[in-house]
């Protein structure tokens, strides 16, 4: 169930919630051979392999919501105060970037 964020809530929780998603994709990213970066707020992976992709996951501020985009799709993510995570349809934002780097890595 989403849950209404201040805008300071919202900056926090979205800060919080893409630097602990680089460090969780860091050690994907050694062992696959693709890029991880955070910067101004957005975190960005980039592939090489097998083809050149970028997915992009930023902060939406105005809805309060992460987006992602990725795989030709996009993607809104809104907090889940239960589940103390950014969600779309249950499933928190470290499963589904997992999920869509294993697509796009074809694992």
């Amino acid at each position: 169930m989403a849950f209404a964020l201040s805008d300071q809530e919202f900056s926090a929780r979205a800060d919080e919630s893409l630097e602990a998603l680089q460090r969780g994709l860091l050690e994907l990213a050694d062992r696959e051979g693709f890029e991880v970066e955070f910067q101004g707020g957005v975190l960005n992976v980039f592939f090489e392999e097998p083809t050149e992709a970028r997915f992009v996951v930023s902060p939406n501020a105005p809805v309060r919501q992460i987006w992602v985009s990725a795989l030709v799709r996009s993607y809104k993510l809104s907090w889940s105060n239960e589940h103390r995570a950014f969600e779309l349809d249950g499933e928190p934002l470290a499963a589904l970037i997992a999920r869509l780097v294993h697509t796009h890595l074809g694992r």
